[in-house]
């Protein structure tokens, strides 16, 4: 069931809907007092239907594509066409981006970045474990050798409000889990770098909900929206109801 409020959850009839700096280095912040703070929000959809433009603009975008890597996967892909035509620009005028990437998607992860007005600053790597906290040796990723590990690129864009740079390794050591799942540490560096500040993430499953992110993706259960700006637009956009992938409820 989809909830939407201005206040409180109220029900509607939408069934679902190099690696220079470029950033100057500043004294330490803390959260932006002027940005409410909310409880997580998602809303189900095929992000590629969804008009985007509704959730306004966020200091911090984080997305783990479904890239199409040639291997087969539980799960839908996109194309690269797809990828590169997402509108990504209409989230950010000013801040960071977080891109997973894997394999060949590598350098077209690079080239979205480029495409969708970023430069790339920086880079994080995840090392893989497993339970016992020993490098991950086998599997059946990667076409030659095994990967141990995951990349995901960081871009700038525009000139964002000084941000807490420097707190954090570029590298995160973690247990492998389900299939695609990242890394729970990701969310705290993203907090430090820009604590306080409305953020976004795409593709996101049930697991990745986070207090003052809105998560998109297609295996949510329905939408919740509290911010009132953001449950205006959207109900201004989809007035009739719609499971935002492009086809009425």
């Amino acid at each position: 069931m989809d909830h939407t409020s201005d206040n409180k959850s109220v029900p509607t009839n939408d069934d679902g809907a190099g690696n220079k700096c470029i950033v100057p280095r500043c004294a330490p912040v803390t959260a932006a007092s002027d940005v409410p703070m909310y409880a997580p929000q998602w809303i189900n959809c095929d992000i590629r239907q969804l008009d985007m433009t509704i959730l306004g603009k966020f200091a911090v975008i984080m997305a783990d594509p479904p890239w199409d890597i040639h291997m087969e996967l539980p799960y839908g892909t996109m194309s690269d066409d797809e990828m590169r035509r997402m509108d990504i620009p209409c989230l950010q005028d000013d801040g960071y981006i977080f891109l997973w990437v894997t394999g060949r998607a590598m350098e077209l992860g690079r080239e979205c970045l480029s495409l969708w007005g970023y430069e790339r600053c920086d880079e994080i790597i995840w090392v893989k474990t497993n339970q016992l906290q020993r490098l991950i040796r086998t599997g059946r990723t990667g076409h030659w050798l095994n990967h141990g590990k995951e990349h995901c690129l960081v871009g700038v864009k525009g000139n964002p409000q000084c941000m807490n740079k420097g707190l954090d390794c570029d590298v995160i050591v973690s247990e492998v889990r389900e299939t695609s799942r990242k890394p729970d540490e990701i969310y705290g560096i993203i907090e430090r770098l820009s604590p306080g500040t409305r953020k976004v993430e795409l593709f996101g499953r049930p697991h990745n909900l986070q207090a003052n992110w809105i998560t998109l993706g297609n295996q949510l259960d329905g939408t919740y929206l509290i911010d009132p700006a953001v449950v205006d637009r959207y109900r201004k956009r989809y007035p009739n109801g719609t499971d935002c992938k492009g086809e009425k409820s």
